[in-house]
């Protein structure tokens, strides 16, 4: 039984905590939370969402099946009681951390068999189902929008019909456990309900359930934040200047500090508290996402993470202590008890762009990086997607080509930056039948 561990790197120091880390093969996360446990001497495990068969080909990388949590709890229960310390997973750990949604509800579980802090597996579902988290909320009385569920089984037009007469135009059709924006469609007219209605079944087969929601307009930003017995502590809100009108909702830039007035920001807070705890959410990092407009805050959603992919590498707190700590360091001190030294973020702007696929195809080259990163402010520019790679935009995708990385002196400077690093950029991408001679 393998399974990843950065021990190896702590021999003759001194353990700060031990964790398990439950990710998927192909997280942005997972690097991250790794060097942040060697920097903070924490002994990290690290579990896959994997076929075992698949797991042992990958040094060091246990397999579960998140979708088979009770079957994955005994798996990970029973290799931590292992005696053999040569398995490397043996032995008790003082945190179970999901880096991603998909293994939120395991993580809840092992923990709960092992008497650690975590959320209950009730609130991690709820966190992941999107139609869980909207009962819940419109229960506790968060600010969201009118929703009902359908299965893609039923029929197209039954389905219209209900949604016209319970939601309206314009609506939003999302599938229930899809993140990043996969398979969410606006539609403002009936012809453009039934193509979403289908669309979203062909991507998430029949049978399944999705909600339509009425459609939220305003200005969109992100909460990262950290929860400690349910209550919220603020680590940075992002602006979204890009708008997100649909049909579809792809997010590219991320700038922080908000440049919002005080109250609205206070009010989105406030909002974000409410919805955490009426999802149940008490502990561990917390991601919202939420609409401003003349009515208020209203919450997308709200998700027991931090934030997705490269993004998080844009943040750095309590700089003025030895060179400040990465979100991942202050998410691992609180599981392992640890004592957080600040979390306050740097006084300096700083955003992150997530780069779009502009179309469907195998990606064949990539140009203008050295020109991109030679931007002012411009700290990194890493391209993810690699040559030869099929790319799949939204709705149907869940990547990007890559992550542009700035800080400035303004929130404002920062979104320069990013938007003249991006028009460097030049991505060669052929349709999936040519054939490159």
């Amino acid at each position: 039984m393998k399974v990843g561990s950065v021990a190896g790197d702590l021999i003759g120091s001194e353990m700060q905590g031990r964790v398990l880390l439950l990710t998927t093969p192909n997280s942005y996360r997972t690097q991250d939370y790794l060097e942040a446990a060697k920097q903070l001497g924490i002994d990290a495990v690290v579990a896959v969402d994997t076929p075992q068969t698949l797991a042992d080909e990958w040094s060091f990388r246990l397999g579960v099946d998140f979708s088979k949590p009770h079957e994955a709890v005994e798996l990970l229960v029973g290799a931590l009681a292992e005696a053999d310390s040569s398995a490397a997973i043996s032995g008790p750990v003082d945190a179970v951390l999901a880096l991603d949604d998909s293994g939120a509800r395991v993580a809840a579980l092992v923990a709960e068999r092992l008497g650690l802090p975590h959320n209950s597996p009730a609130a991690a579902d709820a966190a992941r189902n999107k139609h869980r988290m909207r009962r819940m909320l419109a229960a506790c009385g968060a600010p969201s929008p009118t929703f009902a569920e359908f299965r893609t089984d039923q029929n197209l037009k039954e389905i219209i019909a209900l949604a016209e007469a319970q939601i309206g135009y314009p609506c939003v059709i999302k599938p229930e456990e899809l993140n990043g924006s996969r398979g969410v469609i606006r539609a403002d007219l009936r012809c453009e309900l039934a193509a979403a209605v289908r669309r979203v079944t062909a991507l998430i087969g029949e049978g399944q359930p999705f909600l339509i929601e009425s459609y939220i307009p305003g200005v969109e930003v992100a909460l990262e934040g950290l929860l400690d017995r349910s209550r919220l502590h603020l680590l940075a809100l992002f602006d979204k200047p890009d708008p997100l009108e649909g049909p579809f909702f792809e997010e590219t830039i991320y700038v922080t500090p908000s440049r919002l007035p005080i109250d609205e920001q206070e009010s989105v807070v406030e909002a974000t508290e409410l919805a955490a705890r009426g999802l149940g959410l008490q502990t561990g990092p917390i991601h919202a996402e939420l609409r401003l407009n003349e009515d208020g805050p209203w919450i997308v959603e709200v998700a027991g993470r931090t934030i997705g992919g490269l993004c998080s590498r844009i943040l750095r707190f309590g700089m003025e202590v030895g060179g400040g700590s990465s979100l991942e360091q202050l998410i691992l001190r609180q599981a392992c008890g640890l004592p957080q030294e600040n979390l306050q973020r740097e006084l300096q702007a700083g955003g992150v762009m997530m780069i779009p696929i502009p179309e469907a195809g195998i990606l064949r080259t990539v140009s203008g990086i050295d020109e991109a990163s030679e931007v002012r402010g411009v700290e990194d520019v890493q391209i993810t997607a690699k040559v030869n790679q099929s790319l799949v935009p939204l709705p149907e995708g869940d990547a990007y080509l890559g992550f542009i990385f700035a800080r400035a002196a303004t929130p404002a400077d920062v979104e320069d930056s990013l938007r003249q690093a991006h028009s460097c950029l030049q991505f060669e991408i052929d349709p999936e039948f040519a054939l490159k001679v």
